[in-house]
């Protein structure tokens, strides 16, 4: 396992699909059962939730995580093609059964491109941590069954559950009146997007349907999806347009026009619906959370779920009774502690904002509701293919050496892109705060070999701006130089 190139990544495991052998997969899983009997959260005969996305490797992956279920003497509990959420609230409230919540593995790459593919884990009432994952990789390599076979069986519903929880909560007619596109794309939960629509009262326009996986980002949304919300909004007249990445636990908004909401945005937004007295998030989220003065209280993390889910355990351990949610950059909200008649849902969950920003576009147009936050904009976009090498001989750079030289360096890297930097946050990646207010945040991918860049400005075009201008000199000059100070040819000041 150590050696297959398929590592942790922020959230579960995840690499190149061909590199996610039957074996590997089998391995993976069965470390995870083996991890969890040890610490008394399994045992044989136990049941194991199983679901996937909808990559053409998932089939695959699925029918090797079946087969170790089984190794691990337990009982498969196959649920389909489903968003991962409505995975993980089955198995955490285990539909009724007497027999209790369960573990479950999902089979999913997210919003990473086709040709690789994931896993994530969940223990029987939550993700697993980081905490977790040293258990995980202690454990003996199972030996590898002779075949891994494919048929699992007709899935158990797990999407009525999960829709009835937000009809319950809202209302079934929270949406009357409204007009939703939905863009479907490969997303797994694309039909189960018009169902809640409708179940709430609202008409769903489904558009954009693809047999072929897309890898939709919703913290970095392609040209070609801005395009094509404008062109939805225009032709059908519609009060926004939702969607979600790939195994739907991310969700995207756009306003009547068109316009694609920041998930951190959509964060706060839900954040006021379900009434929080706590926020946890990453430190890439947008400040607008603080500028707000919405919550109580808020605290910053680094970027993974993984992390916001253990803030959110230590925050509702040391005040208890308090409402604790989580949400991310990219949208995914966590709902930490019961809100009304919400139960707890502490992993991502791209439903409850999408559903929170549709009911506060009945009283008025969704960029409205936007545009009354105080005027504070991020934008992220990513730099493909950026090997973990050149990632760490970036941070390496630019992290060498005392305060004092970090800034006079960063002063002459980035000075003519932003101005005077004047903070520097390590918490996750580098980020630097400039004196214009301005933030430049890079950070290696924790999914994939890619340099994320997060912006934030006091308008969207400035944020965009800096960050297509912070990439660039990333990629013409910082980069050079610091691969050129990792090869000792040149020293830097």
């Amino acid at each position: 396992m150590a050696r297959s190139g398929v590592p942790f990544g922020t959230s579960g495991v995840r690499g190149l699909a061909d590199a996610m052998s039957d074996d590997l997969c089998h391995a993976y899983a069965c470390a995870f059962l083996d991890y969890l009997r040890q610490i008394g959260e399994f045992a044989d005969g136990g049941r194991v939730a199983l679901a996937g996305d909808l990559r053409e490797s998932t089939p695959r992956i699925l029918a090797a995580c079946a087969q170790a279920v089984r190794t691990c003497g337990g009982e498969v509990v196959f649920c389909g093609h489903v968003p991962t959420p409505a995975l993980a609230f089955h198995a955490m409230n285990a539909a009724g059964d007497a027999r209790g919540a369960m573990p479950s593995i999902m089979v999913t790459g997210s919003h990473i491109p086709a040709d690789r593919n994931g896993i994530k884990f969940y223990r029987p009432h939550g993700e697993v941590l980081k905490t977790d994952e040293p258990g995980i990789l202690a454990q003996a390599v199972r030996p590898a069954p002779a075949a891994y076979p494919a048929a699992l069986g007709a899935p158990v519903d797990v999407e009525t559950g999960y829709v009835a929880r937000y009809v319950r909560h809202f209302g079934a007619d929270a949406l009357s009146g409204l007009k939703v596109g939905v863009y479907q794309h490969s997303a797994v939960g694309r039909d189960l997007m018009v169902r809640v629509v409708e179940a709430m009262g609202g008409r769903a326009l489904p558009f954009g349907r693809s047999e072929q996986f897309l890898p939709v980002d919703t913290e970095a949304i392609r040209a070609e999806d801005v395009a094509l919300a404008a062109e939805w909004a225009r032709a059908n007249a519609v009060d926004a347009i939702i969607s979600t990445d790939g195994d739907s636990d991310r969700p995207l908004v756009a306003d009547a026009q068109g316009a694609w909401l920041r998930g951190d945005v959509l964060g706060l937004i839900c954040a006021q619906a379900v009434g929080a007295d706590v926020v946890v998030t990453p430190v890439s989220s947008n400040s607008v959370l603080e500028l707000s003065g919405a919550v109580r209280k808020v605290v910053r993390t680094r970027i993974g779920s993984p992390y916001v889910i253990a803030a959110m355990i230590e925050a509702a351990a040391a005040e208890p009774g308090l409402r604790i949610c989580g949400y991310e950059a990219n949208g995914g909200f966590l709902l930490g502690s019961r809100a009304g008649n919400l139960d707890p849902l502490p992993t991502r969950d791209a439903v409850l904002p999408i559903l929170a920003a549709l009911i506060a576009a009945r009283d008025r147009p969704l960029a409205d509701v936007v545009a009354a936050l105080p005027p504070r904009f991020t934008f992220s976009d990513r730099l493909p293919d950026f090997a973990p090498p050149h990632s760490a001989a970036l941070m390496n750079l630019l992290g060498r050496g005392t305060e004092a030289e970090q800034f006079a360096r960063l002063a002459r890297l980035f000075g003519g892109v932003a101005g005077l930097p004047v903070a520097i946050d390590r918490t996750d990646g580098y980020r630097i705060g400039f004196a214009s207010g301005a933030v430049i945040h890079l950070r290696a991918s924790g999914n994939a070999p890619e340099l994320r860049c997060y912006t934030e400005a006091a308008s969207a075009a400035a944020a965009q701006d800096l960050n297509a201008r912070a990439l660039a000199e990333v990629t013409a000059k910082i980069l050079p130089e610091a691969l050129a100070v990792e090869a000792g040819t040149v020293s830097t000041g």
